[in-house]
């Protein structure tokens, strides 16, 4: 069973998700929030495998609460299920911390699975908002990933383990995280996350 606390300001959308992850047996909701300060406050209280919140609440907005959330509760996972599709909302969320960041008109079924995938530490991105980082993550002079590098991160942005990925490529788990490592250096990163957007967004690797 995965745990989800949900944060939104607005009770019609939180009325909405609940309806929406009861029909799913794997997903209880253990708590909701109407802004960051309370989320964290919940994720503390529950533990929770993952908390879904919204990007712009009043009073303590999903950025900040992302941000404490990551650095004072590790084990919780953030998703970020919001309305805003600007590269900057985006950016500033998975650099927050956050492991994905996905739209409200999601399908139910997709929400799950980005929920479940979160849970799992699966970087999860709309393929819209990978779009909308393009303009913002892309420079002049695109860095350059090497076969390995690309294969690696393209094992990452498939929601991989770094023990998944060696066997497939019939290495050592350490070699894995060195060429991510590299990657993170080369793209600018912080984590798995914005790596694989930044990839994405530069078109640096492709999902199969």
């Amino acid at each position: 069973m995965i745990s989800v606390v949900l944060a939104d300001d607005h009770a019609m959308v939180r009325e909405g998700v609940k309806a929406v992850l009861a029909r799913f047996d794997d997903l209880r909701i253990v708590g909701e929030a109407s802004d960051g300060e309370a989320a964290i406050a919940l994720v503390a209280a529950h533990d929770p495998d993952v908390a879904v919140l919204d990007l712009r609440m009043a009073g303590m907005g999903g950025v900040e609460a992302t941000r404490r959330i990551v650095a004072e509760h590790g084990r919780t996972r953030v998703l970020v299920l919001t309305t805003y599709d600007a590269d900057a909302d985006i950016i500033a969320a998975i650099e927050a911390g956050a492991q994905g960041y996905v739209l409200k008109d999601i399908e139910p079924a997709g929400l799950a699975e980005a929920i479940r995938d979160t849970a799992a530490r699966r970087s999860v991105l709309d393929p819209r908002a990978a779009i909308a980082m393009a303009a913002t993550l892309r420079g002049d002079a695109p860095p350059v990933l090497s076969a390995r590098e690309a294969t690696v991160l393209t094992g990452a942005a498939q929601g991989l383990t770094n023990g998944q990925i060696a066997r497939r490529m019939g290495i050592g788990e350490a070699t894995v995280k060195t060429y991510l490592a590299r990657t993170f250096e080369k793209l600018g990163a912080r984590d798995r996350t914005s790596a694989v957007a930044a990839a994405l967004a530069k078109g640096l690797i492709e999902l199969p």
